[in-house]
């Protein structure tokens, strides 16, 4: 290994500028609880064009933005509130411990053990949460921001009756941070912290609940190759990479590479991960649209394909959407979810009305991006020694 690949990256002398609008007056706040509001494709396309959508996008920007060039080794500030949400997912993690997987019968999809799990963290919610939110004045405040970030952070581990986990828990976990932005709780200088500790945690919190419960991927396969269950980790991954004086998109292919260097890449810990737990044939065949994006000329470039990528596929597909939810803190926009009874069809070859296992009527199509589809975990085909199906994915450019 050239001993010059260790040379760290030299950060930006100027930090860009922050997208994310300041947080609101409290008192303008109208909390309540959160609801499903994208019932249609008209309604998503409200979404797509309401304040809100420029919330979020923002909000994963200035994320994204904060570690650019920074190793998970950088020695940024980390302040209190990030300590007391690391110690809520390692409250999470202790409640992994006390809800073993059940005996299955050797069975690869979702262990019903799981359910004991997402109980247990709903009831402990507040207690988790009191000191984080012992900042705000009145229990009214208090109390309703209570409600709302409950809501999605819950969901953030999966979901209780499917068993699953996908993309859109992900964006549960990332919109219960930003409803803690909302509330004046995480100002710009935690941002780094949030991502290079904090979302990390999440990310190795998420395999050991993925490889204890066989969560199913919420699709029939993942985010179109480029993952399973996961996105915002190669996103924020390229960020840190972005201008690397040495390590190039090329070198996920060196396992030498990834060994040295996984530890301080998040995109890098990624590739490691997924080749532990898909060893058949390699990354063309079980990832092929990582390895199409390792052609990219750089970082940068990666990087920007994912942003891209993630307001279309995540924010903008109607199978993972309609199971967001608005509240006060993250609202929906003017219309959104108001049923007016006529039948609108949903883009796409295929495409149909169905109620999931949850009893609710959602749409879904052939490709099953959501939830009507079960699908075993790659995990439990790894751990009983049998070979996860092969699947042909689109390309998409990035270079």
């Amino acid at each position: 290994m050239p001993s010059s690949l260790n040379k760290p990256p030299t950060a930006p002398t100027v930090p860009p500028p922050l997208l994310c609008p300041s947080p609101p007056q409290l008192s303008s706040i109208s909390f309540q609880q959160p609801v499903r509001r994208i019932l249609t494709p008209a309604d998503l396309a409200l979404f797509q064009s309401s304040q809100t959508h420029i919330l979020i996008t923002s909000f994963i920007g200035d994320l994204n933005n904060s570690v650019l060039n920074l190793p998970l080794s950088h020695p940024a500030p980390r302040p209190a509130v990030v300590d007391k949400l690391l110690s809520v997912l390692d409250a999470v993690d202790a409640i992994v411990d006390h809800h073993p997987a059940e005996d299955a019968g050797g069975s690869r999809f979702g262990n019903a053990a799981f359910r004991g799990f997402y109980d247990e963290v709903g009831k402990r919610f507040e207690d988790l949460h009191e000191g984080i939110l012992e900042g705000l004045e009145g229990e009214a405040v208090k109390k309703g921001a209570m409600k709302e970030i409950r809501a999605y952070f819950t969901e953030a581990f999966g979901n209780r009756t499917r068993i699953d986990y996908g993309s859109g828990h992900e964006l549960n976990y990332l919109v219960y941070l930003l409803c803690l932005h909302q509330l004046a709780l995480l100002e710009p200088p935690t941002y780094a912290p949030l991502v290079l500790h904090l979302f990390t945690r999440y990310l190795t919190l998420m395999r050991k609940i993925q490889t204890t419960y066989y969560l199913e991927p919420a699709g029939s396969h993942g985010v179109w190759g480029l993952d399973d269950y996961q996105f915002l980790p190669f996103l924020f991954g390229s960020s840190q990479l972005y201008s690397h004086p040495y390590l190039r998109p090329k070198c996920i292919h060196d396992d030498e590479i990834l060994e040295q260097f996984s530890k301080d890449y998040i995109y890098l810990s990624c590739i490691s991960f997924i080749n532990s737990i898909k060893v058949t044939a390699g990354l063309r065949w079980h990832s092929p649209m990582l390895d199409d994006i390792s052609n990219a000329r750089n970082w940068a470039k990666i990087n920007s394909g994912m942003i891209t990528m993630y307001e279309k596929e995540v924010l903008g597909k109607l199978p993972i959407m309609q199971h967001f939810l608005f509240g006060g803190l993250v609202s929906a926009a003017e219309g959104m979810g108001e049923d007016d009874g006529e039948e609108e069809e949903e883009e796409g070859e295929g495409a149909r009305e169905l109620v999931d296992r949850e009893g609710m009527t959602h749409v879904h199509s052939t490709w099953g991006e959501c939830c009507g589809i079960k699908v075993p975990a790659a995990i439990g085909a790894r751990r009983a020694g049998e070979q996860a199906s092969l699947r042909k994915v689109p390309r998409i450019p990035f270079d």
